[in-house]
């Protein structure tokens, strides 16, 4: 397990070539079985982040704009974020707009291209081994609890995991804040060092990181250029290395 990480390198970890996953460079490493998997929601479990802007883009396209993707950058894998869509599109159309009934077009715009996504590929074999080795299984989100069920029933996987995490519109317990992990650790009985963090973006990488877990990145469409290098591993997919190779790294 990685104590402390003064630089970081490629490394090889048994995955394609097309593959470049990077892995910290350790002074003093100590094996720690890892007992949990923790896993981010949005954009990591399935891909809620590419449609939610693509909604915000269709929107902004209505009224002859484009969403900003510098900012938009910033509220991916949080909230409370300063850039606020809504208010950003008013003060471009230069008047009011009725906000109550556009969120309502573009939500249900949103929803229509979610019903279409399915588990981004290796969740489910990652899912499978944790339950076969006896592994805690936990979501940290920060998104709402009711968001996270919604897919989940409509998956067939609402049950089955040890706990589920989530800010439920709490802006100070949302990444990159670490709180909503050391809750995770607590509530499945782990040390942080126990666990590992799967991740999508760099609020979710930090938040991993500042409570102490080994963070695996693996970006999505709208993440893939956001600038991931601060996790411990980065993958271009959870399929490029199977479960079983990356627990033999903490043996």
């Amino acid at each position: 397990m990685r104590i402390c990480p003064p630089s970081r390198s490629t490394a090889s970890v048994n995955v394609p070539p097309t593959s470049t996953p990077r892995i910290a460079t350790c002074v003093l490493c100590i094996a720690v079985p890892i007992r949990a998997f923790l896993f981010d929601f949005d954009g990591l479990i399935i891909d809620t982040e590419t449609a939610s802007r693509a909604g915000w883009q269709w929107l902004y396209r209505e009224h002859g704009f484009e969403l900003p993707p510098d900012q938009w950058a910033t509220v991916v894998g949080t909230i409370g974020a300063p850039f606020e869509p809504m208010r950003h599109l008013e003060e471009l159309v230069g008047s009011p707009l009725d906000t109550d009934a556009l969120n309502e077009r573009r939500r249900a715009h949103e929803l229509s291209l979610l019903e279409a996504e399915e588990f981004r590929p290796g969740i489910l074999d990652y899912l499978d081994e944790a339950e076969r080795r006896g592994l805690k299984r936990a979501i940290v989100s920060s998104s709402s609890n009711r968001w996270i069920a919604m897919h989940l029933e409509r998956l067939e996987r609402a049950y089955g995991w040890d706990a589920i995490v989530a800010a439920n519109h709490d802006v100070a317990r949302a990444k990159p804040q670490p709180d909503l992990y050391l809750e995770a650790c607590e509530l499945v009985g782990v040390r942080p060092e126990e666990a590992v963090a799967f991740e999508d973006s760099p609020n979710g990488v930090r938040a991993a990181q500042a409570a102490g877990i080994f963070c695996v990145a693996i970006p999505n469409d709208v993440t893939r250029d956001l600038g991931l290098e601060e996790a411990d591993l980065v993958l271009d997919s959870l399929a490029d290395l199977p479960p079983a190779d990356l627990l033999a790294r903490f043996e």
